[in-house]
């Protein structure tokens, strides 16, 4: 018995292992890729390894597009995806607050709403929303990519931090109400920093959200200065011409970082209990 379930063991990790491989392999071959020489990338393409280590493609990445650099570009995504990440973590943590504690008349209807609009589609509301902001004259701006979400558009974060929230001993409230809290007092000084796991982790996947965000920019943002990274990488595919493959490789290579070290920094959060998490906070 012993030997049969140390058998089932090595095979189950064996498997994982191999799935886990197939999943990240086209992400390893885009980074060996971005060291081969762009006309020997689809010539060699069944060779995982390049024969000598080349750092041209992120010279010419780097140097970017009609005098733009491209960490212009990635200037331009930290400024949208960490500006568009406080307001959702600001206006996400308020109002599950209020779905969590608060009582009042048509609250399950607008948790219900709330619900419902996390099933749409985004290429529902699409082109409404174009509309709407080109009558604001939001189109060309970042305004499109930042504002809305300082008014917690996104169901998700709010639908998280009110099941954290819930998961948080009333007790808590009811002890900080006798010593004279308001609601925004609870809030400020017992909720937020019991909130912390549930607050890192929409973080994490807010920004991850915004800086891999293509078709909203696509929209939205008209000026080469102005794009995201996202936006940027399709630079180096000219239909009409040549493509740069190699120095698209390599600039994509390093917009994955950002995302890699916010994740690897704060994955301890991904893992915590609700409610241990907020009993340990």
């Amino acid at each position: 018995m012993v030997m049969k379930k140390r058998m089932g063991t090595v095979l189950y990790h064996i498997l994982v292992a191999g799935f886990g491989l197939i999943m990240v392999y086209p992400l390893i071959w885009m980074i060996m890729s971005s060291f081969k020489d762009t006309n020997t990338i689809f010539t060699t393409a069944g060779n995982l390894f390049p024969e000598q280590l080349k750092m041209e493609n992120y010279i010419n990445g780097w140097r970017g597009f009609a005098k733009i650099r491209f960490g212009t570009f990635f200037k331009n995504s930290l400024l949208i995806s960490s500006t568009a990440t406080v307001g959702t973590l600001i206006s996400s943590a308020i109002v599950a607050y209020g779905f969590a504690r608060c009582r009042f008349r048509g609250r399950k209807i607008l948790f219900g709403a709330m619900l419902v609009s996390m099933m749409l589609p985004a290429q529902v509301l699409m082109i409404p929303q174009y509309l709407w902001y080109q009558k604001l004259g939001w189109v060309g701006k970042y305004t499109p990519l930042i504002l809305p979400y300082f008014f917690a558009i996104q169901g998700f974060f709010v639908y998280l931090m009110t099941n954290f929230i819930e998961g948080i001993p009333r007790e808590l409230d009811e002890a900080a109400k006798i010593d004279g809290c308001s609601y925004f007092g609870i809030f400020r000084h017992i909720m937020i920093p019991l909130m912390k796991p549930a607050i890192v982790t929409g973080g994490i996947f807010s920004f991850m959200w915004r800086w891999d965000d293509f078709l909203s920019a696509l929209l939205y943002v008209s000026e080469s200065k102005k794009y995201p990274v996202s936006l940027a990488l399709k630079l180096f595919c000219d239909p009409g011409s040549s493509s740069d493959y190699g120095a698209m490789f390599a600039m994509a290579t390093l917009s994955i970082l950002p995302s890699v070290l916010i994740f690897i920094f704060f994955q301890k959060y991904l893992v915590e209990g609700i409610s241990t998490s907020g009993l340990k906070g």
